[in-house]
């Protein structure tokens, strides 16, 4: 499938805030905790625009694990992710990622995007900032809200481009996360 195929199968849809995604982040936790264990899941966080309380966001609920450092154990996690049904996202080479969700249909009711790196992890430490940073300023998430409503509108195929086009938004407000939290 090529990039427009894909983009028309998934598009880009931000939704108004749901309280279920909370509840939908903790059972898929419990889940991840049952299948890898203590030892391999270190720590579990919600990131993301739906773990901001009150932010529209793309119904897909974004989920750091924590692992240890050692490559013998990227092996196992990529065995038994994929064994219960997660997608190996293979083209991300930075950290290990996985989806859940994504059916030949399209996005199923409920949609996982699974991050996993060392505690030392950049992609996780700026994330946490973003996230905090907009869970103590509603007036920046609403405009990361309205931003994201912007884009969606004109990349709806593009995941991609819509990613790329936040980051200007998104690096600033890590900055400004990191000098004040």
């Amino acid at each position: 499938m090529n990039k427009d195929e894909l983009g028309r199968l998934y598009p880009i849809t931000v939704v108004p805030y749901d309280a279920n995604w909370t509840s939908q982040f903790k059972n898929e936790k419990q889940i991840l905790m049952n299948m890898l264990s203590s030892e391999i899941a270190l720590r579990i966080e919600h990131i993301g625009s739906t773990a901001v309380p009150n932010l529209s966001a793309k119904p897909t609920i974004d989920i750091f694990v924590e692992i240890p450092k050692e490559n013998k154990v990227r092996e196992l996690i990529i065995s038994k992710m994929t064994q219960n049904n997660y997608i190996h996202m293979t083209e991300q080479n930075n950290y290990l990622m996985f989806v859940k969700g994504y059916s030949p249909k399209g996005l199923e009711k409920e949609s996982f995007h699974i991050h996993m790196d060392t505690k030392d992890s950049d992609f996780f430490s700026d994330r946490a900032y973003f996230r905090d940073y907009l869970r103590a300023n509603p007036t920046v998430a609403k405009q990361y809200e309205e931003l994201k409503f912007n884009l969606a509108e004109i990349y709806k195929y593009d995941r991609e481009a819509y990613t790329d086009n936040k980051a200007d938004f998104v690096s600033k407000i890590t900055k400004l996360a990191k000098e004040k939290l």
